[in-house]
Parts: C-alpha cells; sequence; structure tokens
C-alpha cells in the first residue's frame, strides 16, 4: 500500500504544488504546506476507494488541507525583519511585462476567498465544469455562478475603471 501511495503521489505531486502556490505566497510556508498535504493524503489513503479519479480526490484533499492551513496561519502572523538580509538579483532574460502580467494576476487572485482561489486554479488548469463540480462537491451550476462572479471580481481588480 505505501509503494502504490508513493507511485501515485509521484505521479500527480504537480496538483500540491499548484495548490500550495496558490494559498501561500512564501516559499517556507509552501513546504510546510506541502508537508501537511502529504501527510493529510496519507491518513486518508486508506479510505480512498477509486470511485473517483485519484486525481481528483487529491485535489479535494489538497484543498482542504490548504483551507484549514490557511485559516489557521491567518491567525498566527509572524513578521521577519529584513535589514540586514543582502539580496542578489540577476537578469535572466526573461520577459519582465509577463512577468509583471503574471504577478498581477496572482495578487488579484490572492484577494479571492479560499474556494474561490480552488475554483479559478482549477479553472487555470484547464478542468472541465464537471471535474470541478466533483472536486469541490458542489453542482456544476454553482460552479458555473461561481466562475462568472469570480471572473467579474478580477475583471475589477485588474481592470479599475
Amino acid at each position: 500500500m505505501k509503494q502504490e501511495f508513493l507511485d501515485k503521489i509521484s505521479e500527480h505531486q504537480k496538483i500540491i504544488h499548484k495548490v500550495c502556490s496558490v494559498y501561500c505566497v512564501d516559499s517556507e510556508a509552501r513546504k510546510d504546506l506541502f508537508q501537511e498535504i502529504l501527510v493529510q493524503l496519507w491518513r486518508a489513503y486508506p479510505s480512498f476507494k477509486g470511485e473517483a479519479k485519484f486525481s481528483t480526490w487529491m485535489y479535494r484533499v489538497a484543498f482542504n488541507t490548504a483551507i484549514t492551513y490557511f485559516k489557521k496561519e491567518k491567525r498566527n502572523i509572524s513578521t521577519q525583519s529584513i535589514e540586514n538580509e543582502v539580496f542578489h538579483v540577476t537578469d535572466d532574460g526573461r520577459d519582465e511585462e509577463f512577468e509583471a502580467r503574471v504577478e498581477f494576476l496572482h495578487r488579484a487572485i490572492g484577494t479571492l476567498s479560499s474556494i474561490e482561489k480552488s475554483i479559478i486554479l482549477l479553472y487555470l488548469e484547464e478542468k472541465k465544469y464537471d471535474e470541478i463540480s466533483e472536486i469541490m462537491g458542489i453542482t456544476q451550476n454553482n460552479v458555473r455562478v461561481k466562475m462568472s462572479r469570480i471572473k467579474d471580481k478580477l475583471r475589477k481588480i485588474m481592470n479599475p475603471s
């Protein structure tokens, strides 16, 4: 069972990375959340019956863990001084305009609720509404309504006129 679990996690680990990147800005927090999601997946694995695709089940556990983790982290806000830190930044030929737009989109997504973040992540992963519905445990119609509202929110944030 352990090897089967490890094989499935290896195959689908990008899901965990994507969920972590949506819910955590700080790299250390992402690592902590990644570990927490793995622990929760392992704990829940014996109850995985195969009624849904493994990736669907994995998204559901990952989102629930991230939402719980995010709520817990909101209560335990910590700060760190960077006055004495030295930063070395190199220009590696990146498309700065594109990266700025992506960063702006990430900040806009960061203002959404936990559920909205989950839905938009799945949408950006090009999941169909029926799969989003199954992962989130809501109806397809509810996904469509929420997606429409999320798009409106993001338009207003990104194009305040």
